[in-house]
């Protein structure tokens, strides 16, 4: 439990494991990767942090703060699919979609918000390789999205 008590640490609990809401599964494990669904800044109530596009609707810093929620979901889920979070031996992959106006040009700050969160909680193993790409429109107008390949130890 040493990464769910470090996310104490730092303020977060992590809430239920947002259901799927398509013709989808969270997380689908293959060796010792597992592949994570997308995940938006969804709340506890159903409701979203914020929505809208980066550079019009959603500042940088709220953009940041979507893309830490973004991975508390996807940790979440994650911990439902493999029984305890500290069986990540590494972050290996992010892929953060920002929505976003077609001049913004802050796609890697909004997507540091979930990269830092990752190094916080997992140090050297936490660090990835990573894309943060500007998005024409996401679901519900949600300004982020966020997927995540990590590696597990049996």
């Amino acid at each position: 439990m040493e990464i769910e008590n470090k996310l104490k640490q730092l303020g977060y609990e992590l809430p239920p494991a947002p259901a799927p809401v398509a013709n989808y599964v969270r997380a689908v494990q293959t060796g010792n990767l597992v592949y994570m669904a997308g995940q938006v800044p969804v709340l506890t109530d159903g409701s979203y942090l914020h929505v809208g596009k980066l550079g019009s609707d959603v500042t940088v810093e709220e953009g940041y703060a979507c893309s830490r929620l973004c991975i508390i979901n996807s940790l979440a889920g994650l911990k439902l699919a493999i029984g305890d979070l500290d069986r990540v031996t590494r972050i290996v992959k992010l892929l953060a979609m920002i929505n976003c106006a077609p001049d913004f040009g802050q796609t890697p700050q909004v997507a540091n918000g979930a990269s830092d969160l990752l190094v916080e909680l997992y140090g050297e193993s936490g660090r990835h390789a990573r894309s943060a790409v500007g998005m024409g429109s996401l679901p519900d107008r949600v300004p982020v999205e966020i997927e995540m390949i990590v590696e597990v130890r049996d």
